[in-house]
């Protein structure tokens, strides 16, 4: 809540940095995949999904590395797809943390949640590769 309370401010006041630019979104992924990590550690999630997670991240900060190394300009723009997952993870933990603790009974519904976490965390992933292999595409095509 903090987190979109200080976006909100920095735009509307015109208080963005540069620096800010990467660093909230590196800070954001971050905290989810230790989000994640802790509740696979604890057995609250399974770890295909965790590992799933962690993988795409550090692919899409490799992958957005690799691009500044190359182009020494790199722009960082969500797709809508990575916020869907985004979403989808926070709302996932929320859950989790919530049947952890209150014993929620979702039956099929944590199961049909872990999925489409999954799902969208592979199609965000497979978006960003594709992003990346077109940047560096229109790179050649410039040499």
């Amino acid at each position: 809540m903090s987190d979109a309370l200080d976006g909100f401010i920095a735009k509307r006041y015109d208080l963005e940095t540069e620096l800010g630019k990467y660093l909230d979104p590196l800070a954001d992924k971050a905290l989810l995949v230790s989000i994640f990590i802790s509740l696979g550690i604890e057995g609250y999630i399974p770890s295909w999904l965790v590992i799933l997670v962690v993988f795409r991240d550090i692919a899409i900060v490799s992958g957005a590395l690799l691009l500044e190394t190359l182009t020494h300009s790199l722009s960082m723009h969500p797709l809508m797809i990575s916020k869907i997952n985004t979403v989808m993870q926070i709302v996932l933990a929320a859950i989790v943390l919530a049947d952890a603790g209150y014993d929620l009974a979702l039956n099929g519904g944590m199961d049909i949640l872990l999925g489409l976490t999954a799902i969208t965390t592979v199609v965000s992933g497979f978006a960003y590769a594709g992003t990346c292999i077109r940047r560096g595409s229109q790179l050649e095509k410039k040499k």
